[in-house]
């Protein structure tokens, strides 16, 4: 494939900035503006504040959490406007990842006690076996600008319960989220230097990936930064690195009687927010059987599809993505697909060159030779007709990304297969491919993750297990291979200092 047909897997800009600026996508208004942050001396306080931070009661570093909530429940209209603004989302949709942040804490606390909570064994006479957790230091977040707050919140809580000091990079397109989610932190009593932010680009986030001072990296994001962080982090595997890369989804379709169900199910997987989410379903895998129903249905559904700004009235479906930029890219994503052997099925277009909203895309891509496996991060589903079952698997196992995939219709036994069989670390039936559970783990692997996952099991990678045996007093015996003991008769003190002086008579 042309490199110029993937723009969004050009290599960016990584020259220094001085200074960071947020556009509001919808409008192309400034929004926010703020000098880049110093790396060394962020990290520097951040070290400076763990041994404290992690001596501190685990009830007390939940209870400043809890704070935290407190907080963003007083500023969730505030919060919920700014994500809109700056990521260019629904009102509707942002409230619900407000709602999201706040729900972290109990979920987290819960997860921390039951996957990292202290066990003890009675061993009788060898004491007391032991497993506690330890945190693991300074932990950077780099964050991604689709969710700018839930998903860096998702490893933040996790980490500050552990006992681990954060500091946190957003997107260099989210900025301004970033700073109101760590203001609500300060304002809840968590200490300034607990809980930094770091403002910058690619620069800045290198710098603090390879810090001497950093731990652990939790990072959501692409694949290819993903795969640049572990290629830079290899030789040091004292660094813990949890990576949340995308996806190229699969949904998978059998036949099933609920065709408006399905083509639902479809449209919420291939076009919530405008397709950005790492969950959303790429590729539509579809069953000779079911092909004509099930495009026609989701074709006339994806055509009722309201995308504007993110405070229209009435509420818009989906917004714009996130600027002009990744706009084009998909745009000529589309035209390569369609140069290339596909056939569209419902163009699509973009209304106002000025500014990135886009119509949700179909395109048949059944009779190209070679499919390209790359994450197209926008409102884009590519569709596949395959003659039965088999074949379907074959199909939505035919990438190297591991994130998600869903079957609808079928039976119990089919989806046992297909849950047997599909390499994906999310597999639902009958549901869509994303609005994954927090209260459950969330990865993939591949190109997906690196088998870490997060949401539930956050906690594993927040801190590592001590395991120590115990006892109150000192007992020992040595049993077997010593020489016999050589005894000698001990005299008395007093016979001794007698002998003494007899000899120097």
């Amino acid at each position: 494939m042309g490199s110029q047909a993937w723009g969004k897997y050009r290599l960016s800009n990584t020259e220094p900035v001085t200074e960071i600026v947020s556009f509001e996508p919808a409008t192309g208004a400034e929004l926010w503006r703020g000098p880049a942050g110093d790396v060394d001396a962020i990290v520097e306080r951040a070290r400076n504040a763990w041994p404290d931070w992690a001596s501190r009661p685990l009830a007390n570093r939940i209870e400043l959490c809890r704070r935290f909530a407190n907080e963003v429940l007083k500023a969730q209209d505030q919060f919920a406007e700014l994500i809109a603004r700056e990521n260019g989302k629904p009102l509707w949709e942002a409230r619900t990842e407000v709602e999201t942040v706040m729900g972290k804490v109990d979920i987290s606390v819960t997860a921390y006690a039951e996957r990292t909570g202290q066990k003890k064994f009675d061993s009788a006479l060898q004491g007391t076996a032991a497993v506690r957790h330890k945190p693991h230091g300074v932990m950077a977040v780099l964050g991604p600008y689709n969710f700018p707050a839930h998903l860096p919140n998702g490893h933040i809580i996790p980490a500050l319960i552990a006992g681990n000091t954060v500091v946190f990079k957003p997107s260099e397109k989210t900025p301004a989220v970033g700073e109101f989610l760590i203001g609500c932190f300060h304002r809840a009593g968590v200490p300034s230097d607990v809980i930094q932010l770091l403002v910058g680009g690619p620069e800045e986030g290198k710098a603090l990936v390879a810090h001497r001072d950093i731990n652990g990296v939790l990072f959501t994001g692409s694949a290819q930064a993903g795969i640049a962080i572990n290629k830079r982090l290899a030789g040091n595997p004292g660094k813990i690195l949890a990576l949340e890369m995308g996806g190229n989804n699969p949904i998978v379709v059998l036949d099933t009687p609920k065709i408006n169900d399905a083509a639902a199910l479809i449209v919420q997987s291939a076009f919530t927010s405008a397709g950005q989410r790492c969950t959303a379903a790429r590729r539509l895998v579809v069953v000779d059987s079911m092909y004509d129903a099930i495009i026609d249905e989701v074709k006339n559904l994806a055509d009722r599809i309201v995308f504007d700004e993110p405070f229209a009235n009435p509420a818009p479906f989906m917004g714009c993505v996130i600027d002009n930029n990744a706009a084009d890219q998909l745009m000529e994503s589309f035209l390569y697909l369609l140069s290339h052997g596909g056939k569209a099925i419902k163009h699509m277009q973009r209304p106002d060159n000025d500014k990135p909203f886009l119509s949700p895309g179909l395109i048949d891509v059944t009779a190209m030779k070679e499919r390209p496996d790359v994450e197209l991060f926008g409102p884009l589903l590519q569709v596949i007709r395959v003659p039965d079952f088999e074949a379907a698997i074959a199909e939505a196992n035919y990438t190297r990304f591991g994130l998600s995939a869903s079957l609808i219709g079928g039976s119990p036994q089919d989806y046992n297969k297909f849950w047997a069989n599909v390499r994906a670390g999310i597999v639902n039936w009958n549901r869509p491919t994303n609005g994954a559970s927090s209260k459950a783990p969330f990865g993939g692997l591949g190109l997906s993750g690196n088998h870490r996952p997060a949401a539930y099991y956050a906690a594993d990678y927040c801190a590592y297990p001590v395991a120590s045996t115990e006892m109150d007093q000192p007992r020992a015996s040595i049993g077997v291979g010593l020489r016999e003991e050589r005894r000698r008769t001990r005299r008395s003190a007093h016979d001794d200092e007698a002998t003494q002086s007899g000899g120097a008579g």
